[in-house]
């Protein structure tokens, strides 16, 4: 299971309602912060998020409107000392934009250990836990050398109560380590080996996130049966030629996509100040019912689809 958080869902520049790109993406202990556009640390604190372990920030592309929140931001964690080191994930296109405005603007003249740490990625499983990866996918977006996200929990067996009570193995430590796929001896001598309380392999929970972007079909082999999908709705078909003009994807095209590629749920964001919302969701449930069309502080759970 993925906690997400939008903390930013305007497109181009904020509106009264919606602020910068920005979303929060948690799982257990780790937190990772989506994009970084403009006012971003006040919408985390507007939120109630907190800045705690919030130190890894993968970014999907350098255009302004999802980066320039970074020097509010690594300026307050400098002042505040609440986290020891940044960790900035983008392309090197992405990183040489974030490598002028922090270092060339923030921290110019800081002394000491730098505290911001930009590790240059490429498409393919870039962070990795006992529990989930994060994989980055290549996007089209105006030449910007954009990239998509990945989050996947890995496959596991699920505990069978049903099994571990016929067997009479009592709660505690040997069902921990059953469950953690290890033999044990219980108190009566018994030797209970782990496929005796498991279940059939199951894949974990998939989330996709993708920025901008005009190519939706590019996105299939990354995204396909995922269970949540997180992507913009900049335009609405009546302005399809804007939407092409400036390579973004109106609400039908990105719920065509979802369609196409299978996926349990559609989450849209990245929208315009023209349109109201009830207008962008109409257009993308005609081609896909199960969409929600995201607004700032909004969270969710993202769940498999057959939970």
């Amino acid at each position: 299971m993925f906690d997400i958080v939008f903390l930013g869902t305007s497109a181009s520049a904020p509106s009264v309602h919606r602020g910068l790109p920005s979303l929060l993406v948690q799982h257990e202990e780790y937190r990772f912060l989506i994009d970084c556009g403009e006012g971003t640390q006040r919408q985390i604190l507007q939120a109630g998020v907190g800045f705690k372990r919030l130190n890894h920030i993968l970014l999907t592309h350098g255009h302004l409107d999802h980066i320039l929140g970074l020097g509010g931001l690594v300026s307050t964690f400098l002042r505040w000392e609440v986290i020891e080191e940044i960790e900035i994930y983008g392309t090197r296109h992405t990183l040489d934009r974030v490598n002028d405005l922090i270092y060339g603007v923030v921290l110019r003249g800081f002394r000491g250990t730098p505290p911001v740490i930009l590790h240059e990625i490429t498409p393919g499983v870039f962070f990795e836990t006992e529990k989930f990866t994060i994989e980055a996918f290549p996007v089209d977006h105006r030449g910007s050398h954009s990239l998509g996200y990945k989050f996947e929990e890995r496959s596991r067996r699920p505990f069978l109560p049903e099994a571990a009570e016929a067997l009479n193995i009592p709660p505690g430590p040997w069902r921990r380590d059953l469950v953690r796929g290890l033999q044990v001896e219980l108190p009566d001598g018994r030797v209970i080996e782990p496929e005796q309380v498991l279940g059939e392999s199951r894949k974990g929970t998939q989330l996709a996130i993708v920025g901008d972007t005009g190519k939706p079909d590019k996105l299939l082999p990354y995204i396909n049966g995922v269970d949540a999908l997180v992507i913009e709705a900049t335009y609405i078909e009546a302005e399809v030629d804007l939407a092409e003009r400036f390579d973004h994807l109106t609400a039908a095209r990105a719920a065509q996509l979802a369609k196409d590629a299978g996926v349990g749920k559609l989450y849209l964001t990245h929208l315009s100040r023209r349109y109201r919302q009830r207008d962008v969701l109409k257009e993308a449930q005609a081609v896909f019912p199960s969409v929600h069309v995201a607004r700032d502080f909004d969270a969710f759970q993202i769940r498999r689809s057959d939970e």
